[in-house]
């Protein structure tokens, strides 16, 4: 698949995303499946993802946790959040994203979590970003390694993902 050359951008989560994410999310159910926790039907309307926004707007506002909407010519393309920020000494937080199936392989996360690393040491003064892929998908740690993103090594049952607690391979990134 040819690269997506259209600009990407990060925008942050708003009320107006909740009825497009419940779309992307229903559209990409069966392809995001074995990589996410279980979801009840309900997760996928726009009324669950308002509260969704509503509760990650309140998250930032309280310094925890920073979602945003991956865009790809102003149309929405999939999520990532910039979660469980520690500060004190530590510093730190936790990278997650998706992007949908059509733009999937298409450098589409690449940039987005480029443009995120950006943030969380620039916007966010952090100093560590992690972030943990299934031990199976490749394409994630792609991602990650080429945004200068380093193997720390597997978590054993980290996350609970597709029902079933599931080995991870962790990764990390130091700001300069």
């Amino acid at each position: 698949m040819p690269e997506i050359t259209e600009t990407v951008g990060l925008s942050p989560l708003q009320r107006r995303h909740a009825v497009p994410l419940a779309e992307l999310y229903r559209a990409n159910r069966v392809f995001l499946a074995p990589f996410q926790p279980l979801a009840d039907d309900s997760f996928y309307t726009p009324a669950a993802q308002l509260e969704r926004v509503d509760a990650t707007r309140r998250r930032a506002r309280a310094d925890e946790s920073y979602s945003y909407a991956i865009e790809l010519e102003d149309m929405i393309v999939g999520t990532l959040t910039i979660s469980d920020v520690v500060r004190g000494s530590f510093q730190s937080a936790h990278l997650g994203y998706w992007v949908s199936k059509p733009v999937n392989g298409r450098g589409v996360a690449t940039r987005a979590v480029g443009r995120a690393v950006q943030i969380a040491f620039e916007d966010l003064a952090l100093h560590r970003l992690q972030a943990a892929t299934l031990l199976r998908n490749h394409a994630s740690q792609r991602v990650l390694e080429k945004n200068g993103f380093e193997r720390i090594g597997v978590a054993r049952d980290y996350l609970r993902i597709a029902g079933r607690w599931q080995d991870h391979i962790l990764f990390g990134l130091v700001g300069a």
